[in-house]
C-alpha cells in the first residue's frame, strides 16, 4: 500500500527582489485568487536563509525556486508551472503545462522571461532596505535566470 502524501497547505516562492519583472510579478500573484496560499520571500535574504539553510541560496537568485510546507523544491519551470497551479484562475492551465505537449510552452515562457529579466535586473533593490536585500555575494543573473508566472 502506498503512503499517504498529505495535502499542500502552502507553497513559498522565492523572488528575486532586484528584478522588477520579478517584483511585479510578486505583485501579481498576490493579486490572485489562491487555491494553495503563496508566500512571497526575497531569494538570498537573512529570512530565506533562516527558514532553509540547506537551499543553495546563491541558485534561488538565478532560477525560480518553490518550497512546498512538507519540504518539496521545485525549480525553473516546474516552479513556473506550481505557481500557475496554485492559482484558481490558471490551475487548468498548470495541469495543460505538466503535460508533454504542454511543457515546450512553459520552458518557452521561462526562456521569454528570462531574456527580458537579465535586460532589466538592478542591482538596487526595489523592495528596499537590508532585509529584503539579496546577498551581495551572490553571482549576478545569468541566461538561466527564471521567474514565476
Amino acid at each position: 500500500m502506498a503512503a499517504h502524501t498529505p495535502a499542500t497547505r502552502y507553497l513559498t516562492v522565492l523572488y528575486d527582489a532586484d528584478c522588477p519583472l520579478c517584483v511585479h510579478i510578486r505583485h501579481w500573484l498576490l493579486g490572485r485568487r489562491q487555491l494553495v496560499p503563496l508566500r512571497l520571500l526575497p531569494a538570498g535574504s537573512r529570512q530565506a536563509r533562516e527558514r532553509y539553510p540547506r537551499l543553495d541560496h546563491a541558485a534561488t537568485l538565478r532560477e525560480i525556486t518553490v518550497i512546498g510546507d512538507t519540504g518539496q523544491v521545485w525549480r525553473g519551470t516546474d516552479a513556473f508551472i506550481v505557481c500557475l497551479w496554485a492559482l484558481e484562475e490558471h490551475r487548468p492551465k498548470a495541469n495543460w503545462l505538466a503535460t508533454p505537449a504542454g511543457r515546450p510552452f512553459a520552458r518557452a515562457a521561462m526562456y521569454t522571461a528570462s531574456a527580458w529579466r537579465q535586460a532589466v535586473r538592478t542591482e538596487g533593490g526595489p523592495e528596499g532596505g537590508p532585509e529584503g536585500q539579496a546577498d551581495p555575494e551572490a553571482p549576478a543573473c545569468d541566461d538561466h535566470c527564471s521567474v514565476p508566472g
